[in-house]
């Protein structure tokens, strides 16, 4: 399957599945749980930017996502801004605040890295719950408006908000891609292979670090923008450590440091777990046995596992190439100590 969904036949076969799923989705519940995915999808995407493809895994990264969705609900409830010029702001912000954030925590390495920003991220939900004249605290921020007209288009059904959040999901995973194909992307690899590999190939650390953090959270802040538009109503549990755990979850399952995998897993789990609910509470007893067969079994994730095992095929392929080349060259050499000798 995995190499059906190979190049660009593949990318444009998901095109035309999530463009044709409204077609196929058996009520409105079921586009809400699929735009929901999309959003978490695109903030999935920024965690992997910085974890999978730079190697710093950031804890604070739902933290980030609430800033985006609380940036523009307090500027469209409480100050009356239209919704995308909020929306613009709210990557912006989330950029702002992020920027110092990142030059202090990315100074630290490794496990030292993800318990900074695990306490970052928790001091962030705290900011959220107790500043009430800002955030309203635990009463949360009701009545956000849903996304405004853009010239014929309108955004006052499921139909056209699932829409609307799957341009975004695509435009997302499009820039994504070219992120990490170019040069820049490049970098970020080097330096998750090693920081001092990296530096002795001239790489500037904290200059690079920096941006693979600053373009995570500028994905986080508008998948919250998104988010706050989308359910229209944003209360503190959305800066909650467990939202950063689900989106680390999909990276494992789809696999860390590709563009396809975290994507693929932020769309299979929320189907999973809403196809047993039925189950209530004895859901987990069958989900978390699933993950920990995934952990132990695939531990590079469902798309990870594919891209090695295609490797490994391509670098026996070749060194089964080499081989009748090699046995080649002794037998010519043989044959020349022969004809010397006679």
């Amino acid at each position: 399957m995995m190499k059906f969904l190979e190049g660009k036949f593949g990318w444009g076969l998901l095109l035309v599945a999530g463009l044709l799923f409204p077609f196929m989705a058996g009520n409105d519940y079921h586009l809400t749980v699929m735009s929901t995915a999309y959003i978490f999808a695109i903030a999935t995407l920024g965690l992997n930017l910085i974890t999978g493809y730079t190697g710093q895994f950031n804890l604070a990264h739902a933290g980030f996502m609430a800033v985006g969705a609380y940036t523009l609900g307090i500027l469209t409830v409480d100050y009356e801004v239209s919704f995308w010029l909020a929306f613009l702001l709210a990557g912006v912000v989330t950029v702002l605040v992020g920027l110092p954030l990142g030059w202090v925590s990315l100074r630290l390495r490794g496990h030292y890295f993800s318990i900074f920003t695990l306490c970052v991220g928790t001091i962030m939900f705290l900011v959220i719950e107790k500043w009430e004249s800002l955030t309203h605290g635990t009463v949360g921020i009701m009545g956000i408006p849903a996304p405004t007209a853009i010239g014929p288009l309108s955004f006052d059904t499921p139909v056209s908000i699932y829409y609307l959040v799957y341009f975004f999901l695509v435009f997302g995973v499009w820039m994504m891609r070219r992120i990490v194909d170019s040069l820049m992307g490049r970098t970020f690899m080097a330096i998750r292979n090693g920081d001092e590999l990296a530096e002795a190939l001239g790489v500037n650390l904290m200059r690079n670090k920096l941006m693979a953090f600053s373009l995570s959270v500028l994905y986080a802040g508008f998948a919250g923008a998104l988010y706050a538009g989308f359910v229209r109503f944003l209360g503190p549990d959305l800066a909650g450590a467990s939202h950063a755990f689900d989106m680390t979850m999909y990276m494992i399952i789809g696999g860390l440091g590709t563009v396809l995998g975290p994507l693929l897993g932020a769309l299979m789990v929320p189907w999973l777990t809403q196809y047993l609910q039925a189950l209530q509470e004895f859901r987990f007893l069958i989900f978390g046995p699933v993950l920990i067969f995934l952990v132990i079994f695939v531990p590079n994730g469902i798309v990870g596992t594919w891209v090695a095992r295609r490797a490994r095929q391509a670098s026996d392929a070749a060194l089964g190439k080499q081989a009748p080349a090699k046995d080649t060259a002794k037998k010519s050499d043989a044959a020349q100590k022969e004809s010397a000798r006679a």
